[in-house]
């Protein structure tokens, strides 16, 4: 089973009988290292042992490690800071697919690359390289997968030091004759490279120079600039020329004119560009965006660091935990915001309804559809996977304001049919639906600041009467007999300082449960100035609380998840003869809100009803800290620096 590569159609199923992914990955002498990503054909003079063969001439050790064993999520950013050269050959499969053992690869790449929370500088630092094996007689999918990871790198900020070649195994169109032939001069270019970079001949170019040229004749041929646009591949390279021609004459009087139309253009393009992206979010997201989303809460309850925050104080497995909103919109414009305020606003319900039956079907869909993904992912385990299929809650909190949506009460209702337990998270300015808000199982409300002043400031309110609508929901929320919570995300230099006045609102709400948080630093964003020093540190939450506690009579400090730089207050109803039953029975909430449904709203029930003792190490001043002893926790190599509440 060795045909010639000429004749392989790397679009056909049967090609994955061949294909396999690999590392390697060599060391410099000079501190500069090289690992090449493989999708290759296991054949004894296939494309890795030609690579690693020429790259060993140089003197250079070589190491292969299976790509399906490799974490982008652990591993890749460390190649930031390693000065290491990262050559990916990648295959084009079926449809314009990755082969099996590089999808989830593919597939972390794509997410980063389009998640604000990692920017576009997350792999600045990253020096890399791709060639892509295809078969122009599949126009539509040609080297799909190569140009994809080229794309995906450049945008996270990682730098392209040769650029992209394309092996193509059609004899006819390849650009030298075979697939081979292809990868010959590809691999010829690219050693080069890395010699030069061995001797540290050229340091990278500003991109002020016209593309592969610098002012200095001896490091021409390696200049690649910064700017160069991920689309580009060798031969295009070679073959494409300035468009403006610098000897051409533009009149004086002429070029303000010019000037003029060019940023016109701009402000008309980039206008456009917003309108279509604020149109795109409003209808896709109504549609279908809203419906889930994966969290890194959900991949580490799936692999390796158990559940998220809400688990801890109120038992939450967050793998069976749907997080989804019927509803994009937000009467708020909150600077610490994860969307950036790329979803729509208003005060009012003013956009199409989807029926809450086909929003619910849709986001258990979803939901299962992410958990697939994960299936073969290193580090996940089968219980959790095969347990992750099955939703059993569902938080609304994913983005906007979900009490907004028309068919909120007729959607909790579904919720509960389903046995899935509601957690609803509301921003405290629709006062009204949350006094006519049907039981949840949990109900929070986002106390972000205690002053008018400072929640003006923090939450950026529509509603010019936001301030009475505040207290106003603070005060409906008192009158729940289910699950209350407070949420206060605190922001450091911002609202850490109102301890007085929360402490009065305190008194205004009377909430079961106070969950204090520290900001997360979700990225650069020209709508809000948040950085990562408004981040306060696990012990400065901590302190927070305990000053707190202290103002507030009958509430004390119950639980710490240290990992998500969180703290629980509760209050001491909810300590039974000296033990805390914070957690949630869920059994039997569903036999209460059943019994609330054929009583028609008579046989209501209060938070103590369907409670659960927390064990010992969810609570305050365990050595555990809050993370279950049961799971397994992956520290950080460098231990040295004190990561926590980050």
């Amino acid at each position: 089973l060795d045909p010639s590569l000429d004749t392989w159609d790397f679009s056909s199923p049967l090609i994955s009988l061949w294909i396999n992914r690999f590392y390697i990955y060599l060391g410099f002498a000079f501190g500069i290292s090289l690992w090449i990503c493989f999708q290759i054909v296991i054949r004894k003079q296939g494309f890795a042992a030609s690579l690693a063969e020429a790259v060993t001439s140089l003197g250079l050790p070589v190491a292969v490690i299976n790509l399906q064993e490799y974490d982008p999520d652990d591993h890749l950013v460390e190649e930031v800071t390693s000065k290491n050269v990262c050559a990916f050959v990648v295959a084009t499969y079926t449809d314009g697919r990755p082969t099996e053992s590089a999808e989830w690869f593919c597939k972390w790449l794509e997410e980063a690359s389009s998640d604000f929370r990692f920017g576009k500088t997350y792999l600045k630092g990253m020096r890399y390289a791709v060639f892509g094996l295809g078969n122009s007689a599949y126009a539509n999918h040609f080297n799909k997968v190569g140009k994809n990871v080229d794309k995906w790198l450049w945008m996270l900020g990682a730098h392209r030091v040769v650029a992209r070649g394309e092996g193509d195994c059609d004899v006819v169109k390849s650009k030298h004759g075979s697939i081979e032939a292809d990868f010959r001069v590809w691999k010829t270019k690219f050693i080069s490279r890395l010699q030069a970079l061995r001797k540290g001949e050229r340091k990278p170019c500003g991109g002020n120079c016209k593309k592969g040229q610098c002012e200095s004749s001896a490091v021409r041929s390696l200049c690649v600039p910064e700017e160069e646009p991920f689309e580009s591949t060798s031969e295009e390279e070679s073959g494409t020329e300035d468009h403006q021609n610098l000897n051409s004459v533009v009149d004086v009087e002429d070029l303000g004119k010019i000037m003029n139309c060019v940023k016109k253009e701009k402000r008309e393009k980039e206008h456009q560009e917003e309108k279509s992206t604020l149109v795109r979010n409003a209808v896709k997201g109504e549609a279908s965006e809203r419906r889930a989303m994966i969290t890194p809460a959900l991949r580490e309850a799936l692999t390796k660091q158990g559940e998220d925050r809400q688990e801890r104080s109120h038992f939450i497995p967050h793998h069976r935990c749907m997080e989804t909103t019927p509803s994009l919109a937000c009467a708020n414009k909150c600077v610490f915001c994860w969307r950036h305020h790329t979803n729509p606003v208003g005060t009012e319900w003013r956009w199409k309804m989807d029926q809450p039956e086909m929003i619910l079907k849709e986001a258990i869909e979803n939901h299962q559809s992410m958990i697939k993904q994960f299936k073969g992912v290193p580090g996940v385990r089968e219980d959790r996977f095969e347990e992750g299929m099955m939703v059993k809650h569902c938080a609304l909190s994913l983005v906007g304001e979900p009490i907004m949506y028309p068919e909120i009460n007729r959607f909790l209702k579904l919720l509960h049919e389903c046995k899935i337990s509601s957690f609803l998270v509301t921003n405290a300015q629709f006062p009204v639906e949350i006094r006519n808000l049907k039981p949840v199982t949990q109900l929070y409300v986002s106390v972000d600041a205690s002053t008018k002043d400072s929640l003006k400031k923090i939450d950026r309110p529509l509603f010019k009467d936001f301030w009475q609508r505040f207290l106003n929901s603070l005060k409906a929320l008192a009158a729940k007999q289910q699950r209350t919570v407070y949420r206060l995300t605190l922001v450091k230099a911002w609202n850490v300082d109102e301890l007085q006045a929360y402490a009065e609102l305190v008194t205004l709400g009377n909430p079961d449960f106070i969950e204090v948080k520290g900001v997360t630093y979700c990225g650069e964003s020209s709508a809000s100035s948040l950085t990562m020093a408004n981040v306060p540190w696990h012990e400065e939450v901590v302190h927070f609380v305990r000053e707190l506690v202290a103002l507030i009579p009958n509430y004390e400090i119950a639980c710490e998840h240290e990992h998500s730089n969180c703290l629980l207050i509760a209050h001491t109803r909810f300590k039974i003869d000296g033990e805390w039953w914070t957690w949630i029975d869920y059994n039997r909430f569903q036999e209460l809100v059943q019994e609330y449904e054929d009583s028609g709203g008579l046989a209501n029930f209060s938070a103590k009803d369907y409670v659960a003792k927390t064990p010992l190490w969810a609570l305050f001043g365990a050595s555990e800290r809050g993370f279950d002893p049961k799971d397994t926790r992956y520290q950080r190599k460098n231990k040295s620096k004190d990561i926590s509440g980050c």
